[in-house]
């Protein structure tokens, strides 16, 4: 642990107001990327639709709900209307070339445009995946790029990026263009400004304070999922509508003037003057002080220091703690890392198939879209409250756990409910809701987690991994609902297995409340090694402790830090310290 890094810091306190002013500016990249992230909802929404036939009507003044066109069109096993072949002459069935849709709730949509149903019914599917393998590629590639060339460099370019294809992918013509445009920007859309705030957040504020400022970030995605359906209901015109949407990155072309590096980043960069610089201006936010007075902090000192740690590490190749050697491969170089590593991007991918197959299915309910996608975003509310309130008492690893088994369980409940009745369809709907609601909590854990969980040199490469993993099953997502047309239950099947069997794997994981985040390679290789759920529960949480401090006292850290407010994890009886 880098000592003097951490006195310095320690003197802006837990969360002031210059880290409150800082973190209302991020948190905004949070609700951009909802917007973006689920704007093809609507924009390209499937509606009821029906063959057009040929003989008694034509496209301009077709009506979908027209008896005489229903006597054309077969049953389903079901007992539903065929969407995709209609009667010919001699009764013989033949497939559908136009389609007549409801506009009870969508009257534009590429869906529509495009005709994206029966045979053409991938295009929508991997339209969506376009955008979802655009944020896998940007969460791995600009998380990488952020650990190296500064958090506040690559959240300014996504957030210009994202203004500039959210409104010209609206004018896009052709599909195939379309899809590229969607592709481009998934990856600045999603990922940069929203991981790099988050990263951001995480190493300005106190450890107290990580819990809720880390789910603040998901609470203002789900604000963005509230914002697709409000835009979606009042706007009809699909063009217009992705305008919209788009112009939401507005909000953040102002910030490259009102945010500032981290702190943590530029001192582990060997760039202490800067960080200094960076503390000295919070400390006079802070404590109300102008630049006149006596600064709050011994300047010379630490920026002194920094100079002499950087000439003793040029010998060694470069800054200590620097990032410049540090990427990807090193999250699997060293075998407790990796296993972390594995674990947790499992975790991600589960979260978010589980957490997107919920929230792009609305349509697949019965009932107003807009209302449901609505209420998707607003149970995520008291979900991430409940989880606040929780996980600085129960700790991360057995919430998580707890949160994806009940939230896996509830989705195989809702698929095998059926919804002929309206008893049936108000019952899928509630478990539904009930299932996002604890999703949405274990989806949010996990952020903070793997921040919690992974050193300072390579942490939003960690994330940008996890986010990576996420977005790969969230490309997936899509695709696999395509299954239905196999069993209708496939899919959300498969979402829940998923969702239980990373849920029992994260009790794997080291707890990390009340810990302090490790800076170097080093110190993230040992951190939490033997601490699981199972030494835990059969008695050998003395082990894991005593192995927590012996890093400790390695590592030259503050033993008073790994002393728990809970009685149960105290550690009397076992050895005596000095800790005055």
């Amino acid at each position: 642990m880098d000592h003097d890094l951490e006195q310095m810091m320690d003197l802006l306190g837990e969360f002031g107001p210059y880290q409150m002013r800082q973190f209302v500016l991020l948190l905004f990249a949070g609700g951009t990327a909802g917007v973006h992230m689920l704007s093809l909802v609507f924009v390209a929404a499937t509606p009821d639709h029906r063959c057009l036939i040929p003989d008694i009507e034509n496209k301009t003044t077709a009506v979908f709900n027209s008896s005489e066109a229903f006597d054309y069109i077969p049953k389903t096993e079901a007992g539903t209307l065929d969407t995709c072949h209609y009667y010919g002459p001699n009764e013989t069935i033949l497939a559908c070339d136009e389609w007549v849709y409801d506009k009870t709730y969508h009257v534009s949509s590429r869906a529509i445009e495009w005709d994206m149903v029966c045979s053409r019914r991938w295009m929508g599917a991997v339209a969506q995946s376009a955008y979802m393998f655009g944020v896998f590629t940007g969460a791995v590639v600009l998380g990488s790029l952020a650990d190296r060339f500064g958090r506040k460099n690559i959240f300014y370019i996504s957030a210009v990026l994202q203004l500039l294809l959210g409104v010209g992918v609206a004018f896009i013509p052709e599909y195939y263009s379309f899809l590229f445009i969607r592709y481009l920007f998934g990856i600045f859309g999603s990922a940069g400004s929203y991981i790099t705030g988050f990263v951001i957040t995480m190493e300005l504020v106190g450890p107290s304070k990580r819990t809720i400022c880390g789910i603040s970030f998901q609470a203002a995605f789900a604000v963005g999922v509230m914002l697709v359906a409000f835009w979606g209901f009042l706007i009809p015109d699909r063009q217009l509508l992705q305008v919209v949407y788009g112009l939401h990155s507005l909000i953040l072309i102002g910030h490259w003037w009102l945010i500032d590096e981290s702190p943590r980043w530029l001192w582990s960069q060997g760039r202490t003057k800067e960080a200094v610089a960076v503390v000295k201006k919070a400390l006079l936010i802070n404590q109300k002080k102008r630049e006149s007075d006596e600064a709050p902090l011994d300047v010379t000192r630490y920026v002194s220091k920094g100079r002499v740690m950087d000439e003793r590490s040029m010998s060694n190749g470069g800054p200590v703690g620097s990032n410049s050697g540090s990427g990807i491969l090193d999250l699997f170089k060293t075998p407790n890392l990796c296993k972390k590593t594995l674990n947790v991007s499992l975790n991600w991918f589960a979260n978010s198939i589980v957490y997107y197959g919920l929230s792009l299915n609305t349509g697949k309910l019965f009932g107003n879209p807009f209302l449901l996608l609505f209420l998707v975003g607003l149970v995520e509310w008291p979900s991430y409250a409940t989880t606040v309130y929780l996980m600085d008492r129960t700790g991360r690893r057995p919430l998580i756990s707890t949160l994806m088994v009940l939230g896996g369980l509830s989705c195989i409940v809702a698929a095998y409910i059926p919804q002929d009745t309206s008893a049936g369809s108000v019952s899928a709907i509630t478990i539904v809701m009930i299932g996002k609601f604890m999703i949405a909590g274990s989806f949010a854990i996990i952020y903070n987690y793997t921040a919690e969980l992974f050193p300072t040199v390579v942490r939003n490469t960690a994330l940008g991994v996890g986010s990576m993993f996420a977005r790969l099953s969230g490309a997936l997502t899509p695709l696999i609902s395509l299954l239905d047309s196999v069993d209708t239950r496939l899919p959300t099947t498969i979402f829940a297995i998923i969702s239980i069997a990373s849920g029992l794997l994260s009790l794997l994981l080291p707890e990390t409340l009340n810990q302090p985040m490790p800076q170097t390679i080093e110190e993230g290789e040992k951190f939490g090694a033997g601490d699981t759920a199972c030494s835990s529960c059969f008695g050998r949480k003395g082990e894991s402790c005593d192995k927590e401090i012996n890093f400790r006292e390695e590592n030259q850290m503050p033993l008073a830090n790994v002393i728990k407010d809970d009685s149960k994890d105290s550690l009397r009886g076992r050895k005596s310290y000095d800790i005055s």
